[in-house]
């Protein structure tokens, strides 16, 4: 399949900011930190030994704190620069990953069917695509046979802001494409960049019936009143390394879990 028109560039054009960003802190990650939010690190639970399948990931830097964590990673994403990144960043580092450039929508081209333990997807990865029954069928295809699905992703209640949060613009559910101008990005907001890009907004029902229509067992749903990253305008850290949106407090949803497994 072929990626969103714009969306594609802006991923690429990105890259080099997100590498030297605070943000992503490649200085601490090098000598060993390990990026992967407390969140996510709870639902993992340990994955020493197992397959793991990381989609949209990206260059690489939550894969090879999988690997770091004993897991055999291989990770995709649509971006070739960002995955030349990770292929570098694994040899670098001595770590059990390998990548593939490609849509998440055709990973089982790329990849051995039924062959992984666990696939993870995290934060802002379903708004580039247009819709989740192809998403669903690759995780589904991906795993193994009692295999499971860590899913964490920014709740789609914050999608119906404009960018400032100050006005509700957009549908909750799935009712078109979302085109916006960005300047900057949210590794870092003074990048010189500007770009256009394309999103879909999912709803909670959209996902669960997405994943179970493609013969996956949803296991446990969790919403948060926190977000792990202060990528939103006016985030303040309340608790460390947690934040939430100064005028909301706790009121709204920022971030929320599903887990599924693929039946015996």
């Amino acid at each position: 399949m072929q990626p969103v028109n714009g969306n594609l560039e802006a991923w690429n054009r990105r890259l080099e900011y997100h590498l030297a960003s605070d943000f992503y802190g490649m200085d601490a990650f090098l000598k060993g930190k390990n990026s992967i939010p407390e969140i996510d690190l709870a639902l993992l639970g340990d994955i020493n030994g197992l397959d793991a399948l990381h989609l949209q990931c990206h260059f690489g830097q939550d894969s090879l704190s999988l690997a770091r964590m004993g897991a055999r990673v291989t990770g995709v994403d649509f971006s070739l620069p960002a995955i030349d990144k990770a292929r570098q960043l694994a040899e670098q580092l001595g770590l059990a990953a390998q990548f593939h450039c490609c849509d998440v929508r055709d990973t089982l081209q790329h990849i051995d069917s039924g062959a992984f333990d666990l696939v993870y997807t995290s934060y802002g990865t379903i708004g580039w695509l247009p819709e989740l029954d192809s998403w669903a069928q690759v995780i589904a295809g991906a795993l193994k046979p009692g295999g499971r699905l860590v899913f964490v992703e920014f709740h789609p209640v914050l999608w119906m802001f404009d960018n400032d949060l100050s006005t509700i613009r957009y549908a909750y559910h799935n009712d078109g494409p979302i085109i916006e101008e960005e300047s900057g990005t949210y590794a870092e907001p003074e990048a010189p960049i500007t770009t256009t890009t394309t999103t879909w907004n999912h709803g909670l029902a959209e996902v669960f019936t997405a994943l179970t229509q493609a013969g996956l067992q949803v296991v446990a749903l969790d919403e948060r009143d926190y977000s792990p990253y202060p990528v939103f305008p006016d985030s303040v850290e309340y608790q460390s390394g947690r934040y939430r949106i100064k005028r909301f407090d706790n009121k709204l949803p920022l971030v929320y879990s599903m887990q599924a497994i693929k039946p015996l």
